[in-house]
This record gives C-alpha cells, sequence and structure tokens, in this order.
C-alpha cells in the first residue's frame, strides 16, 4: 500500500535552529532567531501543508506546547482537507468527555479528525498536571480509557467497572462518522499490549531501520494473537536538498550553535527518564557530537537536546526517499515528519522528496485522501 506523510506542527515554537527540551524540563531552550507559536504562524505551516498534499499534521501535547485540542480547532477553518492527528493524555481527561470532545471535532471537521494516545512517560511531568500514578499504571489505565472511548462510540450505552475507571450509562448524543484512527506510541513491556489490542497505527520513534523493525514486529505478533492487524508509522524530522553536502551543512550547523553545557544537561535529562522510548533515543547519540550519523543519512543530532523525537534523514532528496523507500519496506507505511523551521522544510520535503516517492510508487497523488 502506499505510505502517508504527515507534517508537524510546532506548538512549542518554531526556529532555524532546534528548538529543545524534555517536556520534564523545566525550563524551554528558546533560540535567538525563535518563532512564538502564534495562531498565524501555526495556520502559516498548516495552509502550506494542506497545499502540499500532506495528509495531516500532528498537533503535539505535553508543558510547552499550546493545547492540541484548542489549536486543532482554531486551524481546522484554515484548511480544507488537511487531517489534525491531535495528541493527548488520556489520564487527565475522563474517557466519556474524551469521546464526546473527539465526536463533536469530526462532525464540525467533516471528518478529519485522529487521535494519538499520548500516555506520558515521565512522573515530573504527569505531576505538574496532577497525575500521581506509575509508568506501568498509567498504561493499564490507557487500556481501561480506550476500551471505554471505543466502546461509547459504538454501543448505545457503557457500564465498566475498572481499576482505575467506572462509568455508568456512558454514552454520546451521536458517534463520530467516521470513527476517528487511534494512534499510540510507547517502547515498554506495558506498552506494547496496548498498542495490540485497542490501536490502529502504533507510532515509534525514528530508530536505525533493522532496530525499528524488531519492535514493529512484537506489535505484530501481540496484535495477531489478539486477531487483530495494526498499522506502523514512524515519527522523524528532516533536512533534504539537492545535494547531499547542502543538506549535511545544515545539520552541522544546527550542532555548531549547542554548547556543550546544554548537550550534557539534556542528555542527563533524558537518560534519567522514565520513557523506555526516550532512553532509546539518548543512547543513540550518547551526548557525543562526532557521531551522530548512525545508520547512513540518519542523523541523531536533534536529539542532543530535543526530548522525543530525535533523529533527522538527512542528505540529498534521492537520499532521503531510498531511506523512506527502506522503512516502507520493513512494513511502516505512515511517516509523521517535521523540520526546523517547519515552514520552509515543508517545502522542501514536498517539493524535493515526494515526487520522487511517488515516482517509486510509495507516495500517492497529492490530492490522494
Amino acid at each position: 500500500m502506499s505510505a502517508r506523510f504527515f507534517w508537524f506542527l510546532p506548538t512549542s515554537g518554531d526556529s532555524r535552529s532546534i528548538v529543545g527540551a524534555s517536556h520534564a524540563s523545566a525550563h524551554h531552550t528558546v533560540p535567538a532567531n525563535y518563532r512564538a507559536p502564534t495562531r498565524r504562524y501555526l495556520a502559516e505551516v498548516a495552509r502550506a501543508a494542506d497545499r502540499l498534499g500532506y495528509e495531516g499534521v500532528l498537533t503535539p501535547t505535553g508543558t510547552w506546547c499550546e493545547d492540541a485540542w484548542l489549536t486543532a480547532s482554531a486551524l481546522l477553518a484554515e484548511t480544507e482537507r488537511l487531517k489534525f492527528l491531535v495528541a493527548f493524555r488520556p489520564g487527565l481527561v475522563p474517557p466519556t468527555l474524551a469521546a464526546q470532545q473527539t465526536a463533536t471535532l469530526q462532525r464540525f471537521s467533516e471528518g478529519r479528525v485522529l487521535l494519538n494516545i499520548v500516555t506520558g512517560g515521565d512522573d515530573v511531568e504527569q505531576r505538574r498536571f496532577g497525575d500521581w500514578l506509575s509508568h506501568d499504571e498509567r498504561y493499564a489505565r490507557t487500556a481501561e480509557f480506550l476500551h471505554i472511548v471505543k466502546s461509547t462510540w459504538t454501543q448505545e450505552s457503557v457500564d465498566f467497572e475498572g481499576e482505575h475507571y467506572n462509568v455508568k450509562d456512558a454514552r454520546v448524543s451521536e458517534p463520530p462518522n467516521p470513527l476517528p484512527q487511534i494512534y499510540f506510541g510507547g517502547s515498554s513491556a506495558a506498552a506494547l499490549p496496548v498498542a495490540a489490542e485497542h490501536v490502529d497505527v502504533y507510532l515509534t520513534w525514528g530508530e536505525p531501520p533493522q532496530a525499528a523493525a524488531a519492535k514493529i514486529e512484537k506489535v505484530r505478533a501481540l496484535a495477531a494473537a489478539r486477531g487483530r492487524t495494526v498499522r506502523f508509522g514512524i515519527r522523524l524530522h528532516t533536512i533534504s536538498r539537492d545535494t547531499s553536502a547542502a543538506a549535511w551543512a545544515v545539520a552541522d550547523d544546527m550542532v555548531a550553535e549547542l554548547s556543550e553545557e546544554q548537550i550534557a544537561e539534556a542528555t542527563a535529562l533524558h537518560a534519567k527518564s522514565e520513557s523506555e522510548g526516550q532512553r532509546r533515543m539518548t543512547a543513540l547519540h550518547g551526548g557525543r557530537t562526532d557521531k551522530l550519523e548512525i545508520y547512513p543519512n540518519l542523523w541523531a543530532g536533534v536529539g542532543l537536546i530535543r526530548g522525543g523525537a530525535g533523529t533527522a534523514l538527512v542528505g540529498s532528496h534521492e537520499e532521503v526517499a531510498n531511506l523512506i523507500h527502506e522503512y516502507h519496506s520493513l512494513g511502516f507505511d505512515e511517516f509523521i515528519l517535521s523540520g526546523y523551521p517547519h515552514l520552509e522544510e515543508a517545502y522542501w520535503f514536498a517539493e524535493g522528496v515526494l515526487p520522487i516517492l511517488r515516482d517509486k510508487g510509495i507516495a500517492g497523488l497529492p490530492d490522494a485522501a
């Protein structure tokens, strides 16, 4: 099947430099050429993604992000066909309310809403929002949450008693149509069964192809044991240019702007994270700046200070397309991409890489839904 390509809304701000901070951090790294995440700027990025033929945009969540629900609601009216992959943390919203909010936004958007479930991997940030459950307890709660939400959409009334939720006669006035696809990420042993049981798309951050493939094979096997199939997506940054040298020059400039103190502080913070995915991202570079190309055209430099997705596709348009082809051949059908700054990089990728992917039969036509 053809792959689907999403872009990213920089709701914690944008720059020509890396905008970095772990969600657990007490500080948000703001470069000198910082672009604030105003509604007008985010609308520019969304309209560009809409024009350029991206399937949708991920609207992230976290301490340093503008609220994902409100951002998506504001920008749906600015776009025509673009879908919004709305990230939210299930422990912070009751499941029946989440089912209602999603149903409303799906109707108002005429079917352009997708959900990205972010369980939360770090105690520090979760406690900011009043959530004191442990890492594994949060994933158990997510499983109950998803059961209630999906049941509420498909049944007239839902009664449920669990360890984390008790609902009686849960319902929505009208189910969303179509039912929103559910995306979900998590690398720990507690996360994978939740993906296998409940979600449509399992997401992973951009590890080298074979490591990423090994992870999704675990989810595939767990889903098959439950009689289900799951699609797979990968979250990456991108720096593509007309020549490989030009792309690597951009990457080198980004690292040159970072101080040793910034890198050391971020590396120490990320290495202590409860998130298995974050620890895996940090291990790819280990705080070193001399071995950041961890696989041909896969660069770990973004993760030196940015929490979450920390790797980028770097190279000529053809080289980036070839690496995407490799991931696709291993089972990845959804690519959620970003790049600094997000407005300009959306054009570099769409105009430089997507035509090559269409020629390879990997990407659909720009107006494909």
